[in-house]
């Protein structure tokens, strides 16, 4: 006769184990998903972090790279100021010689991070081309994260619809923007010496009504 722990066992059958296995295969699914959702949004703290600690700060920078060689830049002294720290949005302006056309606005999403280009007008009025940008897809690292332009940039810029804009932190070392076209030679970085902080740069046109929407 066989005992009642052999009799359950034998009544689970084929079909029995066959349930407890997903049961555990599931959790263990979930589990790993839920450890990589945590690190993604860890990651992207960290990096959030890294660019707080900067606030109020300003730094000289170079080009590093531009496979287009703009007049733009060649020559230009070049300055980014973390001006504005709030708890979900932080904005960089990005002084180019007298130019105070340009700030870099980061978000915070949800679901990760964005950054957008809000470019002005010497009277604070937009620029005909702003706002383009995108947002990460990935946990990226503690000290870099990319971003993949998004549909309002396609549609405004079709040529710029693979653009992915990178941004570097080292902390005491640099910072660095840069831009790669997918499919394209297009290339651009430029680096900022964290080392030497110095004094912050007028303010950029249009900040009486930062755009962080």
């Amino acid at each position: 006769m066989r005992t009642p722990r052999t009799l359950t066992l034998a009544a689970l059958g084929a079909a029995g184990f066959a349930a407890i296995s997903m049961f555990s295969l599931g959790c263990s699914t979930g589990g790993e998903t839920r450890v990589g959702r945590t690190a993604s949004v860890n990651t992207h703290e960290q990096f959030w972090a890294k660019l707080e600690s900067l606030c109020g700060q300003a730094f000289e920078g170079q080009i590093a790279v531009d496979s287009t060689r703009s007049d733009d830049f060649a020559g230009q002294r070049m300055v980014m100021h973390v001006m504005r720290c709030d708890s979900g949005v932080i904005l960089v302006p990005f002084h180019v010689g007298e130019n105070r056309s340009r700030t870099w606005v980061f978000t915070k999403t949800g679901r990760g991070l964005r950054l957008k280009h809000d470019h002005r007008m010497p009277d604070g009025t937009d620029d005909d081309l702003t706002w383009y940008g995108g947002d990460t897809q990935d946990a990226g690292t503690p000290t870099t994260q990319e971003f993949y332009a998004d549909s309002l940039t396609a549609e405004m810029l079709p040529e710029a619809a693979t653009n992915i804009w990178t941004v570097e932190i080292v902390p005491g070392e640099v910072y660095a923007y840069a831009l790669r076209r997918e499919g394209t030679d297009r290339r651009f970085r430029v680096e900022f010496d964290l080392t030497n902080p110095i004094e912050p740069p007028p303010l950029p046109w249009g900040h009486e009504r930062p755009r962080i929407n």
